[in-house]
This record gives C-alpha cells, sequence and structure tokens, in this order.
C-alpha cells in the first residue's frame, strides 16, 4: 500500500492545483478521478467554452484552462488515476488526535495517507439521455452527442440542439457561426438560461440563422449506423413532423450523484459537504471538501474560490504530517527555493 501526503478525489481544476500548492510545501498527491482524463467538468462537458474571471487571464476555453494547469504542476510528483472512483475510506490509525486513512478505489488500487481532499466538483454525473428514446447511446460517435467536445464537429453541418438551459442557449448562438444549418428545440417557448443570451439567440432566429422549434419534443432518431435526422412531436397538438440532420446535441442538463460518499458519515448541507472555513475541513479528522462539492455560509461555485480554499487547506494538511512545525512561506516571485521547485533557475 503506497504512502502519500495528500489523496486528490477529484482530478478538476481545484483537485490539479491542489497539487500546485502542495508541491510548494514539498507534499506528494494522487490524484483520483472516474473520468478517462483530468480536467472535470470543464474538459468533459464544455472544453471549448470561454472562460472569463480567472484572474490576470481575460479569456481561456475550459481546455485551455485545464492545459495550463496540467503545465504549471509538472514539476511537482503526483501520481493520476483515472477511469476509476474511490469507494471507501477508513482509518487505520489514530495518533495524537491524527488520523491516518487507507483509501481504496473501485480497482482496488489503496493508498495510506493523514489528507484526503474531496474536489469532486458536483460529484460523480452523467449527461441525461432525451426521452423516450431507446438506446440513443448506439449513435455516439455517429451523430449524437452530449457535450461540445469540438466546434469544429459540427462544422457544415445540419445541427439540431436540444434543450432550455443556459448551454443549450449558449452553444445555438455559437455554434450558429460554423453550421450549414442549425435548430433549437425546446418544449415550450421559454428559456431558463440567461436572459442576455436569449435575447441573442432570437436576434438570431429574426435573422433567419437560426431555426426556434417549440413547441416540440424528440420522438425518434432517423438512422441506421449514424443519424439522418429527427422526428418531433407536437408538445400540443401530437402532430409529428421530421426534420433533416448530421448531428443531434441534447444538452438536457446532468444528473449529479455524490456515490460512495454518502457512506462516509460525512455531514452534508443537501448534496454539497459541510467545512470550516478555517482549514476547509468537515467533520471527519483529515478529510478536507474544497471546490464547489463543499458547503459554507456566503459559498459561491467559482473556480477561484476553490484555488483559495485548497490553498488554505493543503497549509493544514501539512501541519497534520509535520506536528509542531511551522509552514514554511515564502513568495514564488522572489524565493530561490520555491522557484528551484519551480525549475525557474534551471
Amino acid at each position: 500500500m503506497k504512502e502519500v501526503d495528500i489523496v486528490v478525489i477529484g482530478a478538476g481544476p481545484v483537485g490539479l492545483f491542489t497539487v500546485f500548492e502542495a508541491g510548494l510545501l514539498g507534499l506528494n498527491c494522487v490524484l483520483i478521478d472516474n473520468l478517462d482524463k483530468p480536467g472535470g467538468q470543464c474538459a468533459e462537458l464544455y472544453p471549448e467554452k470561454p472562460i472569463y474571471d480567472i484572474p490576470g487571464v481575460p479569456f481561456q476555453t475550459a481546455q485551455e484552462h485545464v492545459d495550463a494547469l496540467i503545465e504549471q504542476i509538472k514539476p511537482f510528483e503526483y501520481d493520476l488515476l483515472l477511469n476509476q472512483r474511490v469507494n471507501e475510506i477508513k482509518v487505520i490509525n489514530s495518533d495524537n488526535d491524527i488520523n491516518t486513512w487507507q483509501v481504496t478505489t473501485s480497482e482496488n488500487k489503496k493508498f495510506k495517507t493523514k489528507n484526503i481532499f474531496i474536489a469532486a466538483g458536483a460529484g460523480s454525473f452523467e449527461a441525461r439521455r432525451p426521452p423516450n428514446i431507446d438506446d440513443p447511446d448506439q449513435f455516439l460517435g455517429s451523430g449524437v452527442s452530449y457535450a461540445v467536445r469540438s466546434k469544429d464537429l459540427y462544422k457544415d453541418k445540419d445541427l439540431i440542439i436540444f434543450g432550455g438551459g443556459d448551454s443549450a442557449l449558449d452553444w445555438s448562438v455559437e455554434l450558429s457561426n460554423v453550421t450549414k444549418s442549425i435548430s433549437l428545440v425546446h418544449r415550450r417557448d421559454e428559456f431558463r438560461g440567461a436572459p442576455h443570451t436569449e435575447k441573442l439567440m432570437r436576434e438570431l432566429v429574426a435573422k433567419g440563422k437560426l431555426q426556434l422549434l417549440t413547441p416540440y419534443v424528440i420522438n425518434s432518431i432517423v438512422g441506421k449506423g449514424s443519424v439522418n435526422g429527427v422526428t418531433l412531436k407536437n408538445f400540443d397538438t401530437n402532430e409529428i413532423v421530421e426534420f433533416k440532420a448530421d448531428e443531434l446535441l441534447f444538452l438536457f442538463g446532468l444528473n449529479k450523484k455524490l456515490g460512495p460518499i454518502l457512506d462516509w458519515n460525512i455531514d452534508l448541507n443537501g448534496k454539497k459537504i459541510d467545512v470550516n472555513t478555517s482549514t476547509y475541513s468537515t467533520n471527519l479528522n483529515g478529510v478536507f471538501a474544497v471546490g464547489d462539492i463543499n458547503h459554507y455560509e456566503g459559498k459561491l461555485d467559482l473556480i477561484l474560490c476553490g484555488f483559495h480554499e485548497t490553498t488554505i487547506a493543503v497549509q493544514e494538511a501539512y501541519r497534520r504530517i509535520n506536528p509542531g512545525q511551522r509552514v514554511p512561506f515564502g513568495y514564488t516571485t522572489s524565493n530561490s527555493k520555491l522557484q528551484a521547485k519551480l525549475g525557474v533557475n534551471s
């Protein structure tokens, strides 16, 4: 069983940045994520979605943000375990009120640690499938998508987007610039997204650059092996109409689940984990929650807030590993030891 300083559950932006802050203090990490790549929702659901609120970075796509974080942690020691989740945590020792934990993954990988950081974002998640359609996933990669992985996929294609929230509105506007034709289908002519984006969408409709189809729901996918079109049912009249399409983008949101976390006796507030904001620790000795997964008064689900939270939590992790020692502090702009760790002087 490998011993590590910090086990990080979740390899999204906050999990990745945990490796950086830990590395500055000489701590090593293992990152565990049930997705097949690092980056969390940023990489899995909206890699090309723009991010404007990272301090000092006026614009990045979500994937560029993830790539920059991965580049930033290259100098430091960490392991990355993908396609598996943490199934069990249990205390195997307690000394001077400091627990040591055994962490076991779904692939039966075991780690010994004094610090567990839950940076699981919204928890385990998967895209909601279209209702009343048998096995829509048979068309995955052949015309059916649940997230935009590359705008180039839709270039010069006939695209139909389904949904009524922010993602559906955002991508209807964004992809109207690259598609041959684009339609937005929703069961009513009311949307749950940002009013500004809805206004932009309706302006495109008025200009003939986007077709708005309401009140419709999907009835069937047309095609064998690949998508050729869809039939839609009018929500009010039950009339069936058929539309040609090369690509279908279903943006019905996510099914979010906390999964095994529910079995760990952690204090929850709804689907989030209660924390003490002095260290972002949970009610379990040695278990921290950082990023969108945690809850406290005034909490904001922003990446930059998660960066702050994990920076503070890593300080406490160092104290638990080195009781009685002062946590070393320095500025990366001027501290030669920190610059050496970052490879600045090499």
